[in-house]
């Protein structure tokens, strides 16, 4: 996804329309303190150390959009253990648990895309998380779960129980649809 020469996905495209990315295999390197926002979508598990680094770099004022997705529904062409399918479930529990959230799943709820408001932004979501805040913790819930703005030192975390945004799609109008929206949240998480 990140090469030049491979099809470039439309979220790429749209986030650097307007951003000068800089992709991470690791998050070890935010202590330098350089990145100032982070986008993480669908990310492996974190090791103990770059939890660590996560939660030292928020609480110094980094700023994160996280897309926490407990049962992806996009396809992948790459095979099981690839290390460039997404995870199918996300498990960020540790970092999550440490700020106050917990992602649950609810196995009932109907299969198929629709469309939720955050705010003033249009969301297609399919089998959603939802999220739980500690009450005494810095998370604010929205849209019955689905988002939390978090205040975690000097920083700010902004964590959505879906990835569905980010699947592919044919039509142009559902594209365009898809990236008013990212760019609509990740103004907002990084404002």
């Amino acid at each position: 996804m990140l090469r030049p020469e491979g099809e470039i996905h439309w979220a790429r495209a749209a986030l650097e329309s307007e951003y000068a990315l800089r992709p991470l295999d690791a998050l070890d390197g935010l202590a330098g303190g350089a990145t100032r926002t982070l986008l993480m979508v669908q990310p492996r598990p974190l090791s103990p150390g770059e939890n660590v680094a996560l939660d030292g770099w928020v609480r110094r004022g980094g700023r994160l959009l996280l897309f926490a997705d407990p049962a992806l529904t996009q396809d992948s062409a790459f095979a099981l253990g690839d290390r460039r399918r997404p995870q199918d479930t996300v498990l960020l529990s540790p970092i999550l648990s440490h700020w106050g959230l917990t992602l649950m799943f609810d196995d009932d709820q109907p299969l198929g895309e629709r469309t939720v408001a955050l705010g003033d932004v249009p969301l297609p979501i399919n089998l959603p998380g939802r999220l739980a805040s500690a009450p005494d913790g810095p998370c604010s819930l929205s849209a019955a779960g689905l988002m939390a703005l978090c205040r975690i030192g000097e920083g700010r975390v902004m964590v959505i129980a879906d990835a569905a945004l980010f699947e592919l799609q044919e039509q142009p109008d559902a594209v365009e649809a898809r990236r008013r929206a990212l760019l609509a949240l990740v103004g907002r998480a990084f404002e």
